[in-house]
């Protein structure tokens, strides 16, 4: 879906349509985040068997929760446990629980992000979470990294990661459908065991009396992207972020940029339309790596990918958070 504009901060429009918007929103508001408060509370969490890390957010959106969660999870690996993402496989026909291979599903499947996780890692889906996390410890999984999942209570959760994205933390600070917001925000840090600012900009004010740590990372480029010209086209949460990456890397000439809704399956006009667009820019064409899972076979050797990882600030003590509950394998 599009973010409509009044769920930003500083919106210019805003002035002129939130007030009838936002009172008309409110009823619906409320009951949103009344529910999900009843839910969490109602809930009787399963115990997985094995430490559950969750790396979530508080809005709807990209906040950077996946390249997060595939750099826990390659940092576990690398101290010798099998760590493995849980994913709900949002938009994949299949419900699990399985285990992802990039060798034989579509993202139709299981799932962009899933599937982008599985080509660098071990990564499972389940809509059931209880049950996959089940799944996982039976074939052997030692830590489990959930990629979302701080409002859904059915796996109980030994350590909450919360990512933010610093430079719109939470957009006009209502709830949905008023707002950006799953939860009121001081609701969702309650139940945090730290916080990891993604991106530029100050620390809001709504985290000053946090207690736990609060960790700085960006997305910064996996791999040195060939430098020309390029029109950039991108799916996600927050597609600018993508575009200003690109945009800030050497050699790169960024011809035009083409957002589009997140997990958004792109259609053949879309790829023509793409096309057209390169030939008389004179630019190649470039996505994300979640964006390019979702193109067919045909497609995918026409555009490149621009991939990233989350680069923590002080790697140090994002390891010393993670061995509160997964000490490195003996």
């Amino acid at each position: 879906m599009h973010e409509p504009h009044f769920w930003r901060a500083l919106d210019p429009r805003t002035r002129a349509s939130a007030p009838v918007t936002r009172l008309l929103l409110t009823p619906f508001a409320m009951a949103y985040s009344w529910a999900g408060k009843r839910r969490i509370e109602r809930a009787l969490p399963a115990d997985a068997g094995v430490p559950v890390i969750c790396i979530g957010n508080l809005t709807l959106g990209g906040a950077g929760k996946t390249p997060v969660a595939a750099e826990v999870r390659a940092r576990l690996a690398a101290r010798g446990l099998r760590a493995a993402t849980l994913s709900r496989g949002y938009r994949g026909e299949q419900k699990g629980p399985l285990r992802v291979d990039p060798q034989d599903h579509k993202a139709g499947d299981v799932g962009d992000e899933p599937l982008m996780l599985a080509a660098m890692g071990e990564a499972w889906i389940a809509q059931d979470r209880a049950a996959g996390a089940r799944a996982m410890r039976t074939d052997g999984v030692g830590v489990i990294v959930m990629d979302d999942g701080h409002q859904n209570p059915a796996l109980r959760k030994d350590m909450s990661l919360i990512v933010i994205d610093a430079a719109e933390p939470f957009g006009n600070g209502h709830v949905f459908p008023k707002g950006p917001l799953r939860e009121p925000v001081a609701r969702g840090l309650e139940r945090a065991d730290g916080l990891i600012l993604m991106g530029e900009g100050a620390a809001p004010p709504a985290l000053a009396d946090f207690p736990g740590p609060i960790l700085r990372a960006r997305l910064a480029p996996l791999q040195t992207t060939t430098p020309g010209r390029y029109i950039a086209f991108a799916g996600i949460g927050r597609p600018e972020r993508f575009f200003d990456t690109l945009s800030a890397m050497q050699g790169v000439d960024l011809a035009d940029a083409v957002p589009y809704p997140d997990h958004h399956v792109f259609t053949a006009s879309d790829l023509d339309y793409l096309m057209k667009l390169s030939s008389e820019r004179g630019a190649r064409l470039i996505t994300t790596d979640k964006d390019h899972v979702r193109l067919s076979d045909d497609a995918k050797p026409m555009v490149s990918r621009a991939s990233v990882k989350a680069h923590f600030e002080d790697g140090a003590a994002l390891d010393a958070l993670l061995s509160r509950i997964a000490p490195a394998a003996a």
